[in-house]
């Protein structure tokens, strides 16, 4: 079992006072959070791509590399990485870079992206969303696949017969597909035979395993080899030392964003009632105390089949103190129990 932590990079205003941190401040900050969540243990720190005003993280690998040379063992990966607004090539160079830089802990994890400012930005129709990321993820699988590549598409000029570089480390530089619970997309990396993320943000983590179960009876249909393959839930959360302090702590600010994406597409209200109620053990907010944020991982674990757990903290912007002792709680206290009781659970199947 896998554990780690993703961000945003956000730089919202604080609910509190109303200040927005300059971006960047918040990138040296988000370094600072890799660093430490390396020193306590953790597997794995993802940033995600956007491009607009309250997130500071355009280039993940970019931000990923300031933390890589800083770092022993945590993996290193984009959360995601928007593919179908970028070039296969140069995601592909960025991350052999960065593999280059942490001796072989680059990851990239491909997806569409929920957030759409990036396809005007580089020029982009939108109703070529679906083409786009088809013929992308092609290539990038090529490149994965070949040093020296030939390739043909409709969104991007060919390439014949060229080599690619630098080489990185890991051959294959993982590959990961992200996805928000569509069932295509789901089926699309079993077939693929590439380790799948879903984003379970909201509604029951339940409702999510006959996902899993559809991307591994999708790989065995392929051939692929089971063992090989991972699956993970990115989530939102935040640990403190009791409860009820994480609670109160990780709501303003979840309110804030969610309110104010909820008014860009069309959603209701984000109220304390909702958020509480998705702190229950089979809800999508992994926010407490160690014990509580534990339970909640490992019920996830035995009854949704998830492998890797990557705990987005925070949402939206909180002080950065907060946020570096929920990652030190959520490495020194959450993911030795974790690891422990999945361990034993995994050992009596």
């Amino acid at each position: 079992m896998e554990l780690g932590i993703s961000t945003f990079v956000e730089t919202t205003p604080d609910p509190q006072t109303g200040k927005i941190i300059s971006h960047a401040q918040r990138l040296r900050e988000v370094a600072e959070e890799i660093i430490l969540a390396d020193q306590v243990g953790l597997d794995v720190f993802g940033v995600g791509e956007h491009h607009r005003e309250d997130f500071a993280a355009s280039s993940p690998a970019v931000l990923l590399a300031a933390a890589a040379m800083q770092t022993k063992r945590i993996r290193l990966t984009s959360a995601v990485t928007v593919l179908s607004s970028d070039d296969p090539v140069r995601v592909y160079q960025d991350f052999a870079t960065l593999d280059g830089l942490s001796n072989g802990r680059a990851e990239i994890m491909a997806g569409r992206g929920s957030f759409i400012e990036s396809f005007p930005l580089f020029g982009y129709d939108l109703k070529d969303y679906d083409q786009l990321f088809d013929e992308k993820l092609d290539l990038l699988l090529a490149l994965q696949k070949s040093e020296k590549v030939s390739w043909r598409g409709k969104h991007r000029p060919a390439i014949d017969n060229i080599g690619i570089y630098p080489r990185p480390v890991q051959e294959p530089l993982p590959i990961w597909i992200g996805s928000g619970g569509n069932q295509e997309s789901v089926v699309r990396a079993g077939l693929l035979g590439l380790p799948l993320v879903l984003a379970i943000i909201g509604g029951s983590p339940l409702h999510f395993a006959p996902l899993v179960q559809l991307y591994w009876k999708a790989a065995e249909h392929a051939g692929h080899d089971l063992s090989k393959l991972k699956v993970a839930s990115h989530s939102h959360g935040f640990v403190a030392e009791d409860t009820e302090t994480a609670a109160d702590k990780f709501f303003p600010s979840t309110q804030q964003v969610m309110n104010k994406l909820g008014r860009e597409r069309g959603w209701g209200p984000y109220s304390r009632r909702a958020f509480d109620s998705a702190r229950t053990l089979e809800g999508a907010l992994y926010v407490g105390d160690p014990d509580t944020v534990a339970e909640k991982i490992i019920f996830l674990r035995k009854n949704v089949g998830i492998t890797r757990f990557m705990l987005h903290c925070p949402v939206g912007s909180m002080p950065h103190e907060d946020v570096m002792r929920a990652i030190e709680l959520f490495g020194t206290k959450v993911a030795p129990r974790v690891r422990e009781e999945v361990a034993r659970w995994e050992a009596s199947q």
